[in-house]
């Protein structure tokens, strides 16, 4: 119940007294706080700090004063606050990260580093609470600066800060998606004492669908990550414990999905359409949003198509869990996976009898708790079901399209985009991060054989652009042929689709809903498939769009495809029409067949699952095939055939089973 004013001006009196001490201040807050009285707390403080301008801890209640007026949102005071707290006591470190803290949030990243930046350097060289805050300040400073595009200089924050504790993974996973994005090549390799094999064994799952085309990997990956950076939520039998709703056997099937991407994001693009699809007489669709304060118009779509629309922002994992519960929800599809701001604790405490894998991960997920991954042939082919944890249901075509998307009328020119007239236009509008110096080796021999070529990359970052010009040149490619596009509105994004002759796909991470905006342009894409899940999406687009002769079968291949098409102009121009022509009736762009095929994939899971089948993921020895994976040349997988590759795991596991004897698995003896 709300404190009574007479007690809160109780509190007042007592503030502005010397009869309060330190304990007694703390504990009225801890009240006022219990009594959700934000405006209350600040004013506690303020009295307090105004009566005992002499106290030995000052500096100490100036930070707690800071802390309140943050919580009441009164950010400027929140940083008046900790700069006092500074000055009365320069070696209290916690207000300087608070500083950069509220400084960022205030739109002010420059000062926030600053504030941060001035802690690292004041710091003592070593003392245990100098180790902590200097770490602390140094993973703010990387993370921040990388938000504003510095990449360089978040690089050089979090080497410094695993220089100074080598033992963490998160910034591990940082540092090597943060070089993999400037292409800088390797991305993994010895940095400084740090051996390159301990990095890989903290690589992030979506990390290592970039740099290996290894799917044996990417599962053990997946689960070790999942155990040791996921992890086991707070207390979770108090949640898995309370009464849960079963499957029912009639009704509408209560279908929901979770996603930090329902707004403007590749993710939220293709999922209006499915939402607005459903056959909602017979499917109750929950949508579940866990991503930044936001509300564009891709989001109101979806808000308006759901039944239901649930901000689980503001609940902890228990509560979002205990609210997904109480919804009854009876499929419960996770459109995240590995990515940002995933909720994949809450799909750890079990809201929903079964769990789902799709779309937002091209990958296994290696946890006990998602039990089926939506897929189709192509993506998971016939006898690769032993590289995933989940159970495969395949549709024609996994993959997820938006028919209604907007497109910019008019797009900018050839001229405006610093396109020759007359050039071939080879691009891959991926982000960079999915670029490998073996696929850039490629693309710059196919430009050495097509001299009217030019190839047409997305960076907004001079120092990238500049890396990778100066490989050109080194292997004989004028710098000035590699043209750069800085990021637009997604509209104008897909309208300079048009400047586009070829779609050049990456590899092992290939292009997904980039692809699937360039041939939704009529842009052909060439791509390569090759043992994992994000290698093999660009083959299952190609087909599903129509043109599965862009489909390659080996490197050289790609090359030799690529540059017998860049000399052919008439050819390109045929497989654009045959794009266009085919757009409306092919297989990628029929959202209600998608649908309908999903629909009848959750029958197909809340059938099985009502006869008590639901798939029990199968982790056996995913701890021994990492445990190898880290001391192998991921990066080199691709050049091996099927029969090597094998051999690999299978040679090195019978050595660690001679000595201690591994639980029966045969995941490398299946066909």
């Amino acid at each position: 119940m709300p404190i009574k004013h007479e007690l809160t001006r109780s509190l007042m009196v007592q503030a502005a007294s010397a009869d309060m001490t330190v304990g007694m201040l703390i504990e009225a807050a801890e009240a006022l706080r219990a009594a959700n009285q934000p405006d209350q707390i600040c004013g506690l403080y303020k009295t307090w700090i105004a009566h005992h301008g002499d106290h030995p801890t000052l500096h100490a209640i100036y930070f707690n004063y800071a802390v309140a007026l943050a919580d009441a949102q009164d950010r400027t005071g929140a940083v008046n606050a900790l700069r006092h707290a500074i000055l009365m006591k320069p070696d209290f470190f916690q207000p300087h990260i608070n500083l950069g803290n509220q400084l960022e949030a205030l739109g002010r990243p420059e000062a926030a580093v600053a504030a941060w930046m001035a802690l690292v350097n004041a710091l003592p060289s070593v003392t245990p609470d100098a180790v902590t805050f200097k770490i602390a300040a140094l993973k703010q400073v990387g993370r921040v600066l990388e938000a504003g595009h510095v990449p360089a200089s978040a690089d050089a924050a979090l080497t410094e800060c695993l220089a100074i504790h080598q033992d963490q993974p998160e910034v591990v996973q940082h540092l090597v998606s943060l070089r993999q994005g400037q292409c800088r090549w390797p991305p993994i390799a010895d940095l400084g004492r740090i051996p390159r094999q301990r990095l890989l064994t903290a690589i992030s799952p979506l990390s290592a669908s970039c740099h290996t085309d290894d799917p044996i990997f990417q599962l053990a990956n997946a689960y070790v990550y999942n155990r040791r950076s996921i992890g086991v939520p707070p207390h979770p039998r108090a949640v898995l414990d309370q009464p849960r709703p079963g499957l029912r056997s009639d009704g509408k099937l209560r279908i929901g999905y979770v996603s930090s991407d329902l707004r403007h994001h590749a993710v939220g693009f293709a999922m209006t359409d499915i939402i607005e699809t459903h056959d909602h007489d017979r499917f109750e669709i929950f949508a579940y949003y866990c991503g930044i304060d936001t509300i564009d118009q891709t989001q109101l779509r979806i808000r308006n198509a759901a039944d239901h629309w649930i901000d689980l922002n503001g609940l902890d994992d228990a509560q979002a869990a205990c609210r997904i519960r109480g919804d009854g929800i009876d499929i419960l599809v996770d459109l995240n996976g590995y990515t940002k701001d995933a909720r994949t604790r809450v799909f750890a405490l079990r809201p929903a009898p079964i769990a789902v894998n799709w779309f937002g991960f091209p990958n296994t997920m290696g946890s006990s708790y998602h039990h089926y991954i939506i897929a189709d042939e192509h993506v998971i082919p016939p006898g690769h079901e032993h590289f995933f944890s989940e159970r495969v249901i395949r549709l024609p075509c996994y993959q997820a399209n938006d028919r209604k998307r907007v497109v910019a009328p008019e797009g900018i020119t050839r001229a405006e985009a610093g396109l020759a007239e007359d050039a071939v236009v080879l691009c891959c509008l991926n982000g960079l991060q999915k670029l490998t110096e073996r696929v850039f080796l490629r693309w710059l021999r196919i430009l050495r054989e097509v001299p009217a070529s030019v190839l047409w990359l997305l960076s907004d970052n001079t120092e990238t652009q500049a890396r990778l010009r100066e490989v050109a040149e080194r292997q004989g490619v004028g710098g000035h042929r590699l043209v750069f596009a800085g990021k637009r509105a997604n509209p104008e994004h897909l309208a300079r689709f048009r400047l586009a002759d070829l779609f050049l796909d990456t590899f092992p991470y290939g292009a997904h809903t980039t692809a699937s905006d360039a041939l939704w342009m009529g842009v052909p894409v060439l791509t390569l498939p090759g043992r994992s899940f994000a290698s093999r999406v660009g083959a299952s687009l190609v087909r599903a769009a129509g043109l599965p002769e862009l489909v390659c079968t080996s490197p050289e291949h790609y090359v030799r495809m690529a540059i017998e098409l860049a000399a052919n102009r008439p050819l390109l121009a045929a497989l654009k029409n045959r794009l266009v022509a085919g757009r409306e009736a092919c297989l990628l762009f029929d959202t209600p067949a998608l649908v309908r095929h999903l629909e009848a994939a959750y029958r197909q899971m809340h059938e099985a699952g009502l006869r008590g089948d639901i798939p029990v993921p199968d982790l056996r020895n995913l701890d021994l095939y990492h445990e190898i994976g880290v001391t192998l040349d991921l990066e080199a997988i691709e050049t091996l055939d099927d029969g090597a590759y094998r051999a690999l795991y299978r040679e090195r596991l019978a050595d660690i089973d001679y000595v201690f004897p591994v639980a029966g698995d045969t995941r490398l003896w299946r066909t």
